[in-house]
């Protein structure tokens, strides 16, 4: 059996996540103080307790949400389980190389808050939007997108997530437009999403020259297992690679269905969502309908997995 950990990226946090890990191992408890020793501020707080318009806010998400996944793979790892290739999605991405051994979880949780509020400045808040795009092709999502942006008022695809849906940023005007002209080409839903910035963008090309200053400054490590980056759907273990992937990453397009279906094709045939919610299991069963998904993020649903990967 192959396995694949996939890690979630913003959209999954919710105010109480992780906190019953927190409350059954020593080794998440740890884990969540060093978050807050390194972060400076109380991100467990956040985490536990919210207000959610806190932990929404995406220099807060971000943090949250690695220290989240990163306990709930700490916690697998205790009970013997271990992937043998792993993927993040967007912020998760850093997620899976921690998991990987390429970065430590003290530089990934600080290199995130740093990536949040990065992008938050890159663009005012308000003046950039994200929209879901349900029951279109990804072609014609591109190509509608080319023919609406603007260099003022630029949209583009940017998360390519599963089939019948892709995700597009920009200007939100740009964005608002295009999502009218989608629908008029066929699209079943155009879905504004409650997001803070046009992530994955070219709006966001300030947010990625700010980032490779940071990642410059940490160590990044070969891989011990391979990590599928975002930019590319391919396999990374060297260093110099990862490092200029997440530079990239900011501010270009996530594939993830590709990154799945690759995954697949090398013999994946198993996948565990380590972190909150159940997005990534969502969308692998529209990926690869015949590859067994687990979620894990909670003592309940890691018994699962354990359960299920085991055997028993």
């Amino acid at each position: 059996m192959k396995t694949a950990f996939l890690f979630p990226g913003q959209g999954s946090q919710k105010v109480g996540m992780v906190q019953d890990l927190f409350e059954n191992y020593d080794s998440v408890k740890a884990l969540i103080k060093e978050a807050d020793e390194t972060l400076g501020f109380s991100i467990s707080k956040m985490m536990f307790e919210g207000p959610d318009t806190e932990l929404m806010k995406t220099e807060f998400t971000q943090p949250a949400i690695l220290t989240a996944s990163v306990a709930v793979w700490q916690v697998l790892k205790e009970h013997g389980l271990t992937p043998d290739i792993a993927a993040g999605h967007s912020l998760g991405e850093y997620s899976a190389l921690v998991a990987a051994g390429a970065i430590s979880f003290a530089d990934a949780v600080h290199t995130v808050h740093l990536r949040g509020r990065f992008m938050q400045e890159a663009v005012p808040l308000g003046e950039g939007g994200m929209a879901a795009i349900i029951g279109s092709t990804p072609e014609t999502i591109v190509k509608v997108c080319g023919e609406v942006s603007t260099e003022d008022l630029p949209v583009q695809a940017v998360n390519f997530n599963c089939p019948g849906q892709v995700v597009i940023a920009g200007a939100t005007a740009a964005v608002e437009k295009a999502c009218e002209a989608l629908k008029e080409a066929g699209a079943r839903r155009a879905i504004m999403l409650k997001v803070s910035a046009p992530f994955h963008s070219t709006l966001m090309e300030p947010a990625a020259l700010r980032l490779k200053e940071v990642l410059d400054k940490i160590d990044i490590h070969d891989t011990a297992i391979p990590v599928v980056a975002n930019v590319n759907a391919k396999e990374e273990t060297k260093a110099d690679e990862i490092r200029k992937n997440l530079v990239d990453q900011a501010a270009h397009p996530v594939h993830w269905e590709e990154s799945i279906r690759n995954m697949v094709a090398g013999g994946v045939d198993m996948t565990v969502e380590a972190g909150p919610g159940t997005v990534l299991t969502g969308f692998m069963k529209k990926i690869a309908r015949s590859v067994p998904c687990h979620h894990a993020e909670d003592v309940a649903s890691i018994n699962e997995v354990v359960a299920a990967l085991k055997g028993e």
